[in-house]
């Protein structure tokens, strides 16, 4: 099956792919393992990954093309990429940052931002956010940015307080 997606973001995992993947597809909804690969015992004196061992899976996260590898602990991730889920309302916040916090890191970060139990980062904001901080008005765009940096999980309602103050 070959894929119209130009650009697909490949993760790489120590060994923890195939953990990593199911985790996530668990999560967001028309998402989808869609090919599995493994190691064999050609090339393992570099790989040194044991044969059978998930070398890479190709799957989908609502609806978007991903790779995932077992690549070994050369490379880690780090704050500088991140995944970015808008959300239409609180409940979906609340419900992509309870799911993905499961096990990780939900304190490490603000204005939406936490890491997964795989180290991965992710932003949890509402779909309205850039409308807010990028209003005409600089006053109310500038207080949603003096409440946003006051959160670590969004808290929607406040943000949108802050904006409609007179």
């Amino acid at each position: 099956m070959a894929t119209t997606q130009k650009i697909i973001p490949h993760l790489w995992f120590d060994t923890q792919a195939e953990q990593a993947v199911n985790f996530y597809t668990s999560i967001f909804k028309k998402s989808k393992i869609i090919r599995t690969s493994r190691y064999g015992k050609e090339g393992q004196e570099i790989h040194k990954m044991p044969e059978g061992t998930v070398m890479s899976i190709e799957f989908e996260l609502a609806g978007q093309r991903y790779t995932a590898i077992n690549g070994g602990p050369l490379f880690t991730f780090n704050e500088s990429v991140s995944f970015m889920v808008s959300c239409k309302d609180q409940k979906e916040i609340d419900y992509y940052w309870e799911k993905l916090t499961a096990g990780g890191d939900k304190n490490s970060q603000q204005c939406g931002w936490l890491k997964d139990k795989y180290g991965l980062s992710w932003q949890i904001i509402p779909a309205i956010l850039s409308k807010l901080v990028a209003d005409k008005d600089p006053r109310k765009s500038q207080r949603v940015m003096k409440e946003i940096m006051k959160m670590k999980k969004i808290d929607l309602k406040k943000l949108k307080n802050a904006f409609d103050l007179k």
